[in-house]
């Protein structure tokens, strides 16, 4: 097992005797803007240190956009059937949003967290694609990015069969000519009662979030905007009323500014990894459509497989010409069912295995998650009783005059 030693942002380390046991410590930092207008982006520096002899060295620094993620995550997913791949962060649909300081802070740290996840995985760590990514130059990486690949990548002949095909097979269900093939297993209906369940409670929570932190900024808003009032009303005064007001002024400005710092903390160490985890239910349900596509991919074959043998028997019978053709096609088929079976029985283990761990580092991340907001809003509640209990001393003063 490769070790990393993580920090509560997500981010890894390498132990303190690296020599010791195999390591692999990956950080994304340094976001850059390059180019102008539509064909503008963000580049990242990506870090390697590693004592692994299938690396080129102990460390590696290379330049990675956005879209090289977004390889690696699909092509981890091509592969990988039955595990769960760490998702992406989102990509900002608001133009004025895309380039904000806050955005790219939050999308290096999603990425961050993201090639920590797969670098710290028993089996995605060992990916090729994974040394490609932390290791190939820009060329290579856009070279591969360029190559076709997935069904958009298709020429529009094949992209109009795969439509007609999908077209002939919705009509068939509707008409009752065929029913989906579904898996009857009650773990696995639990499970997917599970998931589906947690990702609406997920979305309800950070939604809610989100509302938190749009709170804590309006008022930190108002707050600064009372301030600079009052001051200009102290400024009229001149006296020691006067002197009370500019006090208070100055004293709502600070606050604000807690206000403002405490929102952008409430955004990225809770909101933020409650939206990490809805992306991740959304990966988990991939792989859940994955496992179905594979469950009726076997039962297809199986049935296939009935009415070859019954057609195989019938030429045995007829002393056909045919049959060692039919002897070929039919064994050809059943190798083929046999592969079917044991891709989908893999994907079934690794479910089961990537559920357990799933759960353990969701107890983990929002126990982190919970914590900080809670000792965020006590760092805030206090600041704030002390600001204005130091304050009260000098209003008083200042009225009684």
């Amino acid at each position: 097992m490769i070790t990393t030693q993580r920090t509560v942002s997500g981010s890894s380390q390498s132990p303190r005797s690296p020599s010791s046991q195999p390591y692999l410590s990956v950080s994304v930092t340094d976001p850059v803007k390059l180019g102008n207008g539509v064909q503008a982006y963000i580049s990242y520096r990506v870090i390697t240190k590693t004592n692994l002899p299938e690396y080129q060295g102990p460390e590696k620094i290379v330049i990675r956009r956005y879209s090289d993620f977004v390889w690696l995550r699909d092509r981890l997913f091509e592969k990988y059937k039955g595990i769960f791949i760490p998702p992406l962060p989102e990509k900002s649909a608001v133009e004025k949003f895309r380039f904000s300081a806050e955005f790219i802070e939050m999308r290096r740290q999603g990425l961050d967290i993201f090639v920590n996840r797969i670098a710290s995985h028993h089996e995605l760590q060992q990916s090729e694609d994974l040394r490609t990514f932390l290791q190939a130059d820009e060329e290579t990486m856009e070279r591969l990015r360029s190559q076709e690949t997935g069904i958009f990548k298709k020429k529009p002949a094949d992209l109009m069969q795969i439509f007609k095909d999908v077209q002939s097979k919705v009509s068939d269900v509707v008409l009752g000519k065929e029913k989906p093939v579904e898996e009857s297993n009650p773990e696995y209906e639990k499970l997917k009662h599970y998931i589906f369940e947690l990702e609406n409670h997920l979305a309800e929570a950070q939604k809610h979030a989100y509302r938190l932190v749009k709170r804590h900024r309006e008022l930190g808003q108002s707050l600064s905007d009372f301030g600079k009032a009052v001051k200009l009303l102290g400024a009229c005064e001149g006296n020691s009323l006067g002197k009370a007001f500019s006090e208070l002024g100055t004293k709502s400005e600070t606050l604000s500014a807690k206000l403002q710092k405490e929102a952008h903390q409430l955004l990225m160490n809770f909101e933020e990894p409650l939206k990490d985890y809805v992306r991740a239910v959304q990966s988990i349900k991939a792989t859940i459509a994955e496992r179905a596509n594979a469950f009726r991919r076997q039962c297809e074959l199986a049935e296939t497989i009935k009415l070859k043998e019954i057609n195989l028997n019938k030429l045995t019978l007829m002393r056909s010409d045919k049959v060692g053709e039919a002897e070929i096609e039919y064994n050809e088929l059943k190798a083929e069912s046999e592969e079917a079976t044991r891709t989908f029985e893999m994907i079934v283990r690794l479910m089961n295995e990537e559920i357990v761990r799933f759960q353990e580092q969701k107890t983990v991340d929002m126990g982190i998650a919970f914590h900080e907001f809670a000792k965020g809003q006590a760092r805030l509640a206090n600041g704030i009783a002390i600001a204005w209990r130091s304050l009260l001393p000098k209003l008083e003063g200042g009225s009684s005059s």
